[in-house]
């Protein structure tokens, strides 16, 4: 349904027309809270969230290198990685529902202002 209310427009690029440019800000509080409500879709429908964190890992190595002479030398050493993972988490079911109803009801209002917004885009400039 909101895909005929708004015109949506293409993917911007460094050399975005400035009525492309009028759009994506006119639409870009749309297209965030789409993703929320997704989200928040896709938490109920599951019956938890799902979190990314940042992990850390520490392993022991062998590296290698040159002394002052030019040797190579081995010596141990600690090498660090960083990832992303995904996890579970636990949430209150109604509270997401609440959260989901109070997203929708915002968006039927961005979508309404989205509208007027086109229209000026629309009007400022015209292709």
């Amino acid at each position: 349904m909101r895909a005929a209310l708004l015109i949506v427009p293409l993917l911007l690029t460094a050399c975005a027309t400035p009525r492309e440019a009028c759009l994506d800000e006119v639409n870009r509080e749309v297209r965030i809270l789409d993703k929320l409500i997704a989200e928040t879709q896709g938490n109920l429908e599951r019956g938890f969230a799902l979190e990314e964190r940042q992990e850390v890992r520490t392993r022991r190595s062998t590296c290698s290198g040159r002394d002052s002479e030019g040797v190579e030398i081995r010596i141990r050493c600690e090498k660090t990685s960083t990832f992303t993972r995904t996890v579970p988490v636990a949430i209150d079911l109604n509270a997401e529902r609440a959260k989901l109803t109070s997203l929708e009801q915002r968006q039927m209002q961005n979508i309404s202002n989205a509208q007027a917004g086109i229209a000026q885009c629309n009007a400022r400039f015209p292709e």
